[in-house]
């Protein structure tokens, strides 16, 4: 008896399959979502006030979160809460394999960056809230649209001018843009000639480095390959490009866009 093809369709169909990819998602369980461990997801959430509550105390008294209470509020527990109430979302959540209080995890790490380092943003651009528009498109409001983009945090108007300014954070002493950011400020200093800044802070190290990712070139020798991050290709940032401590002071935009 010869098997072939036309036999291993026949035989899935007799399971109850119509698709080669159904068979393999049954057969894998990977349609079978993990019940979220929601104690494990709670303990998370309270290590993160902890973090940035610590963060604060450290960070120069310029840039200080004054009632660091709506800093957690605003930057942790609202968007923890409005997820966590959607069974669905938070039950989808994953990357590359991870659980979703792991995801989560981690992407309330970086929203929380961004509403830390406001007071800090509008101080060495020396703007204010007004001039400080949020356009990163994340959103935990759905399944549909949660999600990361390349497009950059903020759009801030800074000397006259429009810069967007893409926050991020790094946690273990490794500090890297993605190539997707970069390609992404290419395309937006092409069609709006707007600047894409890259304020990264290394809260392992307490610094916070500038890049201008437009000025970036391709053929930069601080491109490599990340194995710890899939294989991505991403750009190292060098130890000169971190211009402020977090402990001090931090200077005005004038002073270090030179060095950017």
């Amino acid at each position: 008896m010869n098997l072939d093809s036309n036999q291993f369709k026949k035989y899935r169909k007799e399971l109850g399959f119509q698709s080669q990819e159904a068979a393999k998602e049954f057969l894998s369980a990977k349609d079978v979502v993990p019940a979220v461990d929601l104690p494990y997801l709670k303990s998370l959430c309270e290590r993160l006030d902890e973090m940035y509550l610590q963060f604060n105390k450290v960070i120069h008294e310029s840039v200080r979160h004054n009632k660091p209470s709506d800093l957690l509020k605003i930057g942790i527990q609202t968007p923890y809460r409005a997820i966590k109430a959607d069974p669905l979302l938070l039950g989808k959540l994953n990357n590359q394999g991870r659980r979703p209080e792991q995801v989560l995890f981690n992407w309330l790490r970086g929203y929380a960056t961004t509403q830390f380092l406001l007071p800090a943003i509008r101080y060495i651009f020396e703007i204010n809230n007004k001039s400080i528009l949020s356009i990163g498109q994340d959103d935990f409001s759905s399944l549909e649209t949660f999600k990361r983009t390349p497009r950059a945090d903020l759009l801030i108007m800074a000397s006259g001018k429009k810069v967007r300014l893409e926050v991020q954070a790094g946690f273990q002493g490794i500090n890297d843009v993605k190539q997707h950011k970069w390609i992404e400020a290419k395309k937006v200093f092409r069609n709006d000639n707007e600047q894409t800044i890259c304020m990264h802070c290394d809260f392992y190290n307490g610094q916070v480095a500038f890049i201008k990712l437009s000025a970036i070139t391709e053929t930069d020798p601080k491109w490599i390959t990340r194995q710890q991050m899939e294989g991505q290709t991403v750009f190292n940032i060098d130890q000169n490009m971190f211009l402020w401590g977090l402990m001090d002071k931090p200077q005005l935009w004038k002073k270090l866009k030179h060095l950017c």
